[in-house]
């Protein structure tokens, strides 16, 4: 991953340590280490904050911000990586965690009536979250997993790339010197 590119989009923590709103956080926004862009710590980001995207609980930023001070790893990229689950694709996302929990635990399918209310949520609540749960933490391991691995392959690929790129250049160069001093 060309740190550069992330360093461009992510926030700067003395702007995060001066707003009100995160000031309770502040010891550990003033961590040096949670802003580190190195390959174990972006991987490692990804997966922190993939898996507390997948997960149907309230909070998820706070989760990933505390995920990212136990593992270490990027807090920007980690709390970020949270809005996968915004509130157009929370929806699609959770009923596909909720038909992977359907088929782990081998329960029927709720189908939902044709106008969904909270009242209709709230009577099958009982019936959906054991599902819901098990599909949820199963997909939260996976991606996790899967993105880990993922970003950790790009970032290699990514620097030798770069290396290989420079030797070539440097091949060029040296190749373009020793031709000036034949002629």
């Amino acid at each position: 991953m060309p740190r550069r590119f992330l360093q461009r989009y992510m926030p700067k923590p003395d702007t995060l340590r001066r707003q009100r709103s995160l000031r309770f956080m502040a010891p550990l926004i003033a961590d040096p280490g949670l802003w580190l862009l190195t390959r174990r710590s972006v991987a490692n980001a990804f997966s922190v904050g993939i898996f507390c995207a997948m997960l149907p609980i309230p909070f998820q930023m706070v989760v990933a911000a505390f995920g990212a001070r136990v593992s270490r790893c990027n807090l920007a990229l980690s709390v970020g990586l949270v809005w996968i689950t915004n509130p157009l694709t929370m929806p699609v996302i959770f009923y596909f965690n909720y038909r992977i929990g359907t088929f782990l635990l081998g329960t029927p399918v709720r189908e939902a009536p044709s106008r969904i209310s909270t009242r209709w949520i709230a009577e099958q609540m009982h019936d959906i979250m054991p599902p819901l749960i098990a599909g949820s933490l199963l997909t939260a391991v996976v991606l996790a997993i899967v993105a880990n691995i993922g970003i950790r392959l790009i970032w290699r690929w990514h620097v030798s790339h770069n290396w290989k790129r420079r030797r070539l250049k440097r091949r060029r160069r040296r190749a373009c010197i020793e031709s000036e001093f034949d002629d």
